[in-house]
């Protein structure tokens, strides 16, 4: 009966993440390439991403306590109506023209800090959802969610390129929301840690003891904090480097002017194939079990191997940059998978939430800075001297931080989950 209601669960909120992925996929290209189109400038765009990732700063860190105390599954559901109330709202201004790059900015701040939060309760959530034994093979379906709602984004091109206006997206993503939102009201699962502390009052004072309780838990536990301050150095490296790939294809079109296709929908099937290896590394992952005692050192190979190819891919002619972008897609789901199947399944429930706040606090503050830098850069540097440095930065991080903490780091990945 057990199994039945876990799988129960797990296929619910599986359905949820894919219909409303399919609707973010579409929309958050769309916006993207509205506001480069209404701006023309590098700059503004990577200030646009800023301020939908700012909000990602401090929303995590106020969403980690509570979703520890109160119902995660209701935070979950909640949100998604929200955001399907707000694209609606969305396409309506944007049919009536209502729509200019300052609006646009307060949207991606309310949309970025709903994100933020909802992000915090779904990683808190999700691994009570799945049985005993099963972590990694979950996360594979969990990675493979995005992989198969980003095949959208051609047709997101397309549907943007023919209409002249990104409206009918954004109504695609209010439907999708609404209904993901409806799929997930139906979980049922006993969440215990609402049950342990329903008779504590949550003021500031509480908040700021389950805060603190966070910050030294992650001090604590040494693999913890190595595998936090890697991931902070890889998106402030992975968020600048691509915040210029878009601006590299629409900036350079003499690149490709021996393809018969406009840059846009260039850019958006070279891209394809990173989602498509996505897909497969998922599939891999959920077929096979990498040795226990080697997740380590592939986590390390993969590491080192997705930043040599980032630094070299936009070099090659348009069939060997596809075929960079696809092994980047394997190679990012598998330190995806083993990363968060070990943290995850190693993080005790009750702290679980209070942790991914401030893992996703610093995550994405590391993003951002590298946005905004590398924004600023693209004004006068090309795209691909900033992907390099970016890149090497990375390289330092495996090399001076999750190299020289392996033996922390090796009790919380060479595990079996």
């Amino acid at each position: 009966m057990k199994n039945k209601l876990w799988t129960r669960n797990f296929s619910i909120i599986t359905i949820g993440s894919i219909i409303s992925m399919l609707g973010n996929a579409v929309s958050g290209f769309a916006i993207g390439l509205m506001v480069l189109d209404y701006t023309n400038s590098t700059f503004l765009f990577a200030l646009f991403m800023v301020v939908y990732n700012l909000p990602k700063i401090a929303a995590p860190l106020f969403a980690g306590p509570y979703v520890d105390r109160f119902s995660r599954k209701k935070v979950i559901y909640t949100l998604d109506f929200i955001s399907s109330g707000i694209y609606l709202i969305l396409f309506i201004a944007l049919s009536y023209n209502y729509i200019n790059y300052t609006v646009l900015l307060l949207l991606s701040l309310l949309v970025g800090t709903i994100d933020g939060i909802y992000t915090v309760a779904y990683e808190s959530l999700y691994p009570n959802l799945i049985s005993e034994g099963n972590y990694s093979k979950a996360y594979s379906i969990s990675s493979m969610i995005y992989p198969l709602a980003a095949f959208m984004v051609p047709v997101a091109s397309i549907v943007y390129t023919s209409f002249g206006t990104a409206a009918p997206l954004f109504l695609f993503n209010a439907i999708t929301f609404f209904a993901a939102a409806c799929f997930e009201t139906q979980i049922k699962y006993d969440e215990t840690h609402v049950k342990l502390n329903e008779n504590n009052k949550f003021n500031f004072k509480q908040y700021r003891n389950d805060f603190k309780q966070s910050l030294s838990y992650i001090a604590s536990e040494k693999g913890l904090l190595t595998i936090t301050v890697y991931f902070f150095i890889t998106m402030f490296a992975s968020g600048g480097a691509q915040t210029v790939v878009l601006p590299f294809f629409k900036n350079n079109p003499e690149l490709f002017s021996h393809i018969a296709i406009d840059v846009v929908t260039l850019y958006s099937i070279v891209t394809s194939f990173g989602v498509f290896g996505r897909l497969i590394g998922g599939a891999i992952h959920y077929k096979f079990k990498y040795p226990v005692a080697k997740k380590f050192a592939i986590a390390l190979f993969v590491y080192s191997t997705i930043t040599v190819l980032e630094s070299t891919q936009y070099f090659l002619p348009i069939p060997l940059m596809a075929i960079s972008f696809f092994l980047v897609g394997i190679l990012s789901v598998t330190s995806f998978n083993i990363r968060i199947s070990a943290t995850q399944s190693y993080i005790p429930d009750e702290i679980r939430g209070r942790f991914n706040g401030v893992f996703q606090m610093l995550c994405t503050a590391g993003s951002i800075i590298g946005q905004l830098i590398a924004g600023g850069l693209g004004e006068f540097m090309p795209e691909r001297i900033i992907i390099i440095m970016f890149m090497s930065l990375n390289l330092l991080g495996v090399i001076l931080v999750m190299y020289r903490g392996r033996e922390h780091v090796k009790k919380i990945y060479n595990r079996a989950v």
